[in-house]
């Protein structure tokens, strides 16, 4: 039976990796509805544009009347909600997007999406499921020992992660008042091609193609758990088809690392694929600078119930997927040139507290 999913922020870094997932490794169509703010690229589904099962539509899911519109239109079996503002230092500046967006946006898409199952025959409805994507974020900061479960008590620390936990509790109650067949994942920090360069990975990369200075906060100890977004959209698509309505499911790397081990390892890749031109370390442009206001310790996930119950693993360690990551930032550069000269080129965002 053919199966068509529509995807939330399909331009954006998982979305579009999702899209790309889907387009070459199923005969599924996609519908993919972004709104294209300053984290949005249709460059990044360049290979996609023609292809006829893939079909955008540019909206705001703030607005009811439009995501009425393509779900009466598309007929999507499930929905895929990856829209969402992502960018902790950019919430510490304003968090207006993130209440509206995350929040807001989130709540006007399950309104949308339980008036749109309701109305579906029987066959429909049963298989339709709405699939939210969250962060670990919302678990707040781990000590140096101890990992996040599906059971972690929420915790968020910064006006992204709380944004977040918010959407997450109106994504259980509409299941668990209204019965519309949920489900939803946490994960853990992304990386990988397409990644908009305000994140550390790209950041950093970019800044030190270009002989900048390398910031990184207080004494660059705080500990990531890293996972390939190509690991991650198959993740979701292996939720949404063998995932337990109603249940969450935690998407973890088995990657952890503290941020300085992070940057001093994309140094010494650059050392070997891009040497600097008077043969200096890249190590050299590492320059510590102020944290930032509520900045988390420690997170780390543990993806154990998504592996037993689903069976997914991550194909990518963090060595392959760093040096996979920075060859493609090496071969692409015409596109990070691009989102750079726009409204984003690298400045220090969250200072404000």
């Amino acid at each position: 039976m053919l199966v068509k999913i529509l995807v939330t922020g399909g331009a954006g870094f998982i979305g579009s990796a999702v899209v790309r997932h889907v387009i070459r490794n199923t005969d599924w169509h996609v519908v993919n509805l972004d709104k294209l703010t300053y984290a949005g690229n249709l460059e990044s589904l360049a290979d996609m544009r023609d292809d006829p099962r893939h079909r955008f539509h540019r909206a705001d899911i703030c607005d009811r009347a439009a995501v009425d519109e393509i779900l009466a239109a598309e007929r999507p079996d499930a929905i895929l909600h990856l829209a969402a503002e992502s960018h902790v230092d950019r919430s510490i500046d304003g968090a207006a997007p993130f209440i509206t967006t995350n929040i807001v946006g989130t709540w006007t898409l399950l309104e949308a999406a339980l008036a749109y199952w309701r109305g579906l025959d029987g066959g429909a409805q049963g298989r339709f499921r709405f699939q939210h994507i969250s962060t670990d974020e919302v678990f707040g900061s781990l000590g140096p020992t101890g990992l996040f479960s599906e059971e972690t008590a929420y915790q968020p620390n910064s006006p992204y992660s709380a944004s977040k936990a918010a959407s997450d509790h109106l994504v259980r109650a509409w299941h668990h008042t209204y019965g519309l067949p949920t489900l939803a994942t946490n994960c853990s920090n992304n990386y990988g091609p397409y990644h908009f360069p305000e994140k550390l990975i790209p950041l950093m990369i970019i800044r030190a193609l270009r002989g900048e200075a390398l910031p990184v906060y207080g004494k660059g100890e705080n500990v990531r758990d890293w996972l390939h977004v190509e690991d991650h959209a198959e993740a979701l698509i292996a939720v949404l088809e063998r995932g337990r309505v109603g249940e969450t499911y935690n998407v973890g790397g088995h990657s952890e690392r503290r941020n300085i081990d992070v940057v001093r390892t994309i140094c010494g890749l650059l050392d070997e694929m891009a040497p600097d031109a008077a043969g200096r370390a890249h190590e050299r442009l590492i320059q510590h600078v102020a944290d930032r206001p509520g900045h988390d310790q420690r997170y780390a996930i543990d993806p154990s119930k998504i592996e037993r119950e689903i069976g997914w693993r991550p194909r990518h360690t963090f060595e392959s997927g760093l040096r996979e990551t920075v060859r493609w930032f090496l071969d692409n550069r015409g596109w990070w040139e691009r989102v750079m000269s726009g409204a984003y080129r690298g400045e220090r965002l969250g200072l404000r507290a």
